[in-house]
């Protein structure tokens, strides 16, 4: 469930892209259905754009993203083992107005 009470509609942005390993981006199930799951991407991903609503990046901690990455997966490319982000820290708007 989204802090909103039920899902939210997609915020795009054309200057954000998924160019790049480290964009922090809303999971969804189509369109306008953004509620509080989100992903963080390993590779350049732009066939994302447009699709999934991207609303920061990393610029520190990626050798905590390889410790992710390195997780197994199952055919549904879900973790076989819980992740647990227990820290995360707003340096500044990834859109600066």
């Amino acid at each position: 469930e989204s802090f909103w009470g039920g899902p939210f509609k997609d915020e795009f942005d054309d200057r954000l892209s998924h160019d790049k390993r480290g964009m922090l981006s809303m999971a969804n199930s189509g369109p306008h259905t953004n509620k509080s799951q989100f992903f963080i991407t390993y590779k350049a991903c732009p066939h994302l754009d447009r699709k999934h609503t991207i609303f920061g990046r990393l610029v520190g901690g990626f050798g905590t993203l390889d410790k992710i990455e390195s997780v197994k997966t199952d055919k549904k490319d879900r973790p076989k083992s819980e992740i647990t982000l227990l820290k995360a820290i707003v340096i500044q708007n990834p859109i600066s107005e």
